[in-house]
């Protein structure tokens, strides 16, 4: 007696796979699952809010020691090697331009002086910003994003404890505090590394160049390159933690991460071109 075969449906089920009654993703015609992403100018407002909340916090002395102290570990080891790599590649790089206009002048001997008033004062805090804004703003921006997709702070607000003191305020005082050291580190290193192009390939004493930087930078150029990495310092912690706690779905975080950069470094050259109109305009030092 020969069985009768299945129903076509019974087929259709058993050999081939039932169509997904969920929608692909990857085959969305438009993203209406994910939220759209608020402009850098929102941000931007955001960032100046949060940054009085810190500064009133800070000013009532409501900073939590060991979480200050945890994020300056993390901060300052975390970038060292990375700043003082470029400051000492920057610095060399530098010499080698500045040496071969001042070459063609015969003022070979003011090359120490050049390079401080430029690499000093503009070119060494930049760079050491931008690492930190791109190794560390990215890692705040990322931590607290997922700490907001996962309901972390929304547990801290049920636990009475305030997000911006626990994970705001720490952060961008580890940022004011640490940038200033590696600023410095990077000078230094920086300094040693045009002094030894200079008297390599240019024949110009050390002593000849760094008693030029000795004359030419005063003390009142690096009392303004502390206060410019302090400000630089509060601008990537603020941007960072602004970017992660605007995070709205687990999708954004890294986009959150890469914004915070970008939107760090665009900053950063901005506030920097007021903080040199308001320093260093005016008339120079005159050589004699």
């Amino acid at each position: 007696m020969v069985k009768a075969p299945f129903p076509k449906s019974w087929r259709q089920n058993i050999l081939l796979p039932p169509e997904p009654s969920w929608p692909d993703p990857w085959l969305a015609d438009t993203p209406a699952e994910v939220p759209r992403q608020k402009s850098w100018l929102y941000h931007a407002v955001l960032a100046c809010f949060l940054g009085g909340q810190v500064l009133v916090r800070i000013l009532q002395g409501r900073v939590n020691r060991q979480s200050t102290l945890t994020q300056m570990a993390l901060v300052g080891p975390g970038t060292l090697m990375p700043v003082l790599m470029i400051n000492l590649f920057a610095g060399m790089i530098f010499t080698i331009q500045t040496a071969r206009e001042l070459d063609r002048f015969g003022a070979t001997f003011a090359l120490g002086g050049a390079f401080a008033l430029a690499f000093c004062r503009e070119l060494a805090p930049l760079l050491t910003a931008a690492v930190l804004a791109g190794q560390v703003g990215t890692a705040f921006a990322a931590e607290i994003g997922c700490m907001k997709v996962t309901d972390q702070i929304d547990a801290l607000k049920m636990l009475h404890t305030c997000p911006v003191n626990y994970l705001v305020v720490p952060r961008v005082v580890a940022c004011c505090i640490m940038l200033p050291v590696l600023t410095v580190l990077g000078l230094v290193i920086g300094i040693l590394a045009g002094a030894a192009i200079a008297s390599q390939l240019y024949q110009v004493p050390a002593s000849q160049f760094l008693e030029s930087v000795r004359t030419l930078l005063m003390l009142e150029d690096l009392m303004a390159v502390l206060v410019k990495s302090v400000l630089f310092g509060a601008m990537v912690g603020l941007a960072g933690c602004t970017w992660g706690l605007t995070t709205t779905c687990s999708q954004s975080v890294g986009r959150a991460a890469t914004a915070a950069v970008v939107t760090t470094w665009v900053g950063l050259f901005v506030v920097d071109f007021f903080l040199s109109l308001a320093f260093f305009h005016g008339t120079g030092v005159t050589l004699h």
